[in-house]
C-alpha cells in the first residue's frame, strides 16, 4: 500500500466545542529555517487559525501539542481552486471580450465581474468544500485517521 504524501504542521489547541477543535498553527517562510533567518522580517511568521472535526473531543485538552495534517493532493486541490481556477477564468474572459468588442476597459471590467459568480459559487458550496479540505490530528506516536476524507 502507498504511503499517502501529507502536509504537516505542529500546532497547539485552543479551544474544544463539541467535535470541532480550534487548533492554533504557526506558518513560517522557508526562509526562517536556514541561517540567514536573522534578515527575515516578523511578518514571515503568522499564527493561523484552523478548525478540525474529530470523532473523539474527549482525549484533547486545551493546550496540548499536536500535529496536524492535510493530504499533499487536496493541498494541489486547494491551489487550483484558489489561484489557478480563477486566473483562467480572468485571463479566458480577458481575451473573450477584447476579441468581441476591442474594448480594454469594457474588457477588463468584464473579466473581474466574471470572478463574482465563481466566488458566489464556491461561498455556498462551503460546507461541502468543507467536508472535502478536513484536517487530521494526531498526538505523538499515533497514525493520522483519513478515513473521513475524500479526494
Amino acid at each position: 500500500m502507498e504511503k499517502i504524501k501529507q502536509i504537516e504542521h505542529q500546532g497547539v489547541i485552543k479551544e474544544i466545542a463539541g467535535n470541532d477543535l480550534k487548533v492554533s498553527i504557526i506558518a513560517k517562510s522557508a526562509c526562517l529555517s536556514c541561517q540567514l533567518n536573522t534578515s527575515c522580517s516578523v511578518s514571515d511568521v503568522e499564527e493561523k487559525i484552523i478548525d478540525v472535526t474529530i470523532p473523539n473531543p474527549k482525549i484533547y485538552r486545551v493546550g496540548d501539542s499536536i500535529d496536524v495534517y492535510f493530504k499533499q493532493t487536496l493541498g494541489y486541490r486547494a491551489l487550483f481552486l484558489g489561484y489557478l481556477l480563477p486566473f483562467v477564468i480572468v485571463f479566458t474572459i480577458l481575451a473573450v471580450t477584447m476579441f468581441l468588442t476591442k474594448n480594454e476597459g469594457i474588457s477588463g471590467l468584464t473579466a473581474l465581474g466574471a470572478l463574482v459568480p465563481y466566488y458566489l459559487i464556491l461561498y455556498l458550496t462551503k460546507d461541502k468544500i468543507k467536508k472535502t479540505f478536513s484536517f487530521s490530528i494526531k498526538k505523538s506516536n499515533t497514525e493520522p485517521d483519513f478515513s473521513g476524507v475524500t479526494v
